[in-house]
């Protein structure tokens, strides 16, 4: 019986998410852009036509298209897709594994955190509207769902955007350019006001190995890698929270 529920959260915690997903879809690509997402009908990015109702079915509507609009014929942009799928898999595992209203809380955060990764990795861009809210959240309803004390998370943002405004400051001084944006000092310290002071160094080692990482990968397809290359560090800082939280809860559980 436990089981069949677990199967049962997880389906309605994935159908949420999969709605949810198609509205962070075209969030992260008209947002960029400027163009706002709460005015008018959803329509094709390339061509503008209007989509039917048939047309905005999450997943399965670009699987029946082949992934391509049905008037112009231009590949629809899979993040759309991506964001669907991600945000499905938040929300499923959120509510397999926690009880209402804290599934829905957790499923938030995890979908703003997968919209500033995203946003990160494509235009270098971790928007105030985002991070600051989720920071918000850790430090208020955060109180009645998480496990860390009040005054470990206060530690814990004041910490996070401390140590990179630091480092994002010196650099700046002795180079005389930038090197790390303040926008992920703001993230980081959102990430603290949820984890507290405790999980920022796992979260900074492993983003920073993923980042090296991925720097080695673009070496070895030939890209060039030097002091002026820019690489998507928040994205890195957001995907470092759920192995962080993972490994904590292992830790706990010992």
């Amino acid at each position: 019986m436990l089981t069949d529920t677990l199967w049962i959260n997880a389906l309605i915690g994935g159908g949420l998410g999969l709605i949810i997903g198609s509205f962070l879809g075209a969030l992260v690509v008209r947002w960029p852009q400027g163009i706002s997402i709460m005015r008018g009908r959803s329509a094709c990015d390339a061509c503008g036509r209007t989509l039917r109702p048939a047309e905005l079915i999450p997943l399965l509507s670009a699987l029946v298209s082949r992934w391509r609009c049905r008037s112009c014929g231009t590949p629809i942009d899979p993040i759309h897709s991506i964001m669907e799928l991600g945000a499905a898999l938040i929300a499923g595992l959120a509510f397999a594994l926690l009880p209402l209203p804290i599934a829905l809380l957790f499923s938030l955060a995890g979908w703003l955190l997968l919209t500033l990764a995203v946003l990160d990795g494509r235009h270098f861009w971790l928007p105030d509207a985002l991070t600051l809210p989720l920071a918000a959240l850790g430090l208020t309803l955060g109180d009645w769902v998480l496990p860390t004390p009040f005054w470990d998370r206060v530690t814990g943002a004041a910490l996070g955007y401390g140590a990179l405004f630091l480092i994002a400051l010196t650099y700046r001084r002795l180079r005389g350019r930038e090197g790390l944006g303040l926008g992920d000092a703001k993230l980081l310290g959102a990430i603290g006001a949820w984890l507290g002071w405790q999980g920022l160094p796992l979260v900074l080692l492993i983003a920073s190995l993923s980042g090296l990482l991925w720097a080695i990968g673009l070496k070895l397809r030939g890209r060039l890698i030097d002091g002026e290359t820019r690489l998507p560090f928040g994205t890195f800082l957001c995907l470092a929270v759920l192995p962080t939280i993972l490994l904590g809860w292992q830790v706990a559980a010992q």
